[in-house]
């Protein structure tokens, strides 16, 4: 699969597989690390988490693991990470922005 037949990204699908780059996580944590990731731009709502979620569960961008909770609990909680077909949508998406930032400053002269 070309992972460029999947560009754009929305926002909320861009901040989400971002913040899922470095460590899995489970939802509440993706929801503050995508506030914190947009300077506050973006607070996703549960309903707007979850059903992004359940699209990339079901396109294969992200695998779906129950983990026991950090703390004492034990609780177990849905953890979220991503595949490498996830990986390969995010860094393209990721070279496209880019593009698209390099082309902006060299028409405005650099001041973009």
């Amino acid at each position: 699969m070309d992972p460029e037949q999947n560009l754009p990204l929305g926002e909320a699908t861009f901040f989400i597989l971002l913040s899922l780059m470095p460590t899995p996580k489970h939802g509440y944590s993706i929801m503050k690390t995508v506030e914190e990731l947009s300077n506050g731009r973006l607070e996703l709502s549960t309903g707007t988490l979850y059903g992004a979620l359940k699209r990339m569960l079901e396109q294969a961008w992200i695998e779906r693991y129950e983990a026991a909770d950090d703390n004492e609990s034990g609780r177990i909680r849905k953890t979220y990470r991503l595949t490498d077909l996830g990986r390969h949508i995010l860094d393209a998406e990721i070279a496209r922005m880019d593009t698209l930032v390099t082309t902006a400053r060299q028409l405005s002269g650099g001041l973009a």
